[in-house]
């Protein structure tokens, strides 16, 4: 496990909800921290991807990462212009208060209500009209769409080895018995160890690798020719029908 930083910025204001405005660059990581309130990051475009040691999730633009409190995570952002992140009391969001990380889909209310109050007071008042954004936010949260599109990391040495291999570079291409190899491991024992580790056969966790690393080839410009090349298809039409069988609908429906 890497050094974690605790940020207590923000998260000590006495506001069911404190959100603001943040920077967020292509290209740009942040050192592996952790909060101790419930946080949620939107930004205006490109694709924030946040990992922890148990798996990554990706949010492209319309989407949300939600982290709960007191998990420790790093995030980098491909084409990322700016950001909106908040903090929200546990007491707060009740029963949709998340018990691990999720990507969700972003209303255009929920967008301009983070919007509005990252632009507003940090201590607004909670019975005019800051209180009123807060409650919209957390509202419109609990009503969010999830979308699956989470990349689990299993749990045993020897197979987040090769899974972090991969995450560094996603066009190797072993088959099976060469992943199994690997790992040291016979072939069934590698199918049935993997899916059990990740809730995933082995081809759909490196369809959605490569899926998730071509959104964020995407989101810095590059064409899909040299994605497809990159992340380790023949062509750009074998690259556009791994998407469309990986990809989750309602994302596709926003691409």
């Amino acid at each position: 496990m890497p050094t974690v930083d605790r940020l207590p910025l923000y998260e000590e204001a006495p506001r069911p909800v404190v959100a603001f405005h943040q920077a967020f660059h292509s290209g740009a990581r942040t050192r592996w921290h952790s909060h101790r309130r419930t946080e949620i990051l939107h930004a205006s475009g490109g694709l924030l991807v946040l990992h922890t040691e148990s798996g990554t999730w990706t949010a492209p633009a319309g989407h949300a990462l939600l982290v709960p409190a007191n998990v420790p995570h790093e995030l980098a952002g491909y084409g990322c212009c700016d950001m909106r992140a908040a903090f929200l009391m546990d007491e707060t969001l009740g029963t949709a208060l998340p018990s691990e990380c999720r990507v969700i889909a972003v209303s255009e209310l929920l967008d301009v209500a983070l919007r509005t109050l990252a632009s507003g007071p940090e201590l607004y008042d909670v019975e005019g009209r800051g209180g009123h954004l807060a409650a919209l936010i957390v509202e419109e949260i609990r009503s969010a769409t999830e979308i699956q599109i989470a990349l689990p990391m299993p749990q045993n040495p020897r197979f987040k080895k090769l899974c972090r291999d991969m995450v560094q570079k996603p066009a190797l291409d072993l088959d099976l018995d060469g992943w199994a190899d690997a790992v040291g491991v016979s072939r069934s024992t590698f199918t049935r160890r993997f899916r059990s580790e990740t809730g995933l056969s082995f081809a759909e966790w490196r369809r959605r690798l490569r899926m998730l690393y071509t959104l964020t080839l995407q989101a810095d410009g590059m064409t899909l020719r040299e994605a497809a090349r990159t992340a380790g298809y023949q062509s750009p039409n074998a690259l556009r029908d791994m998407m469309r069988r990986t990809m989750p609908e309602t994302l596709r429906a926003r691409s």
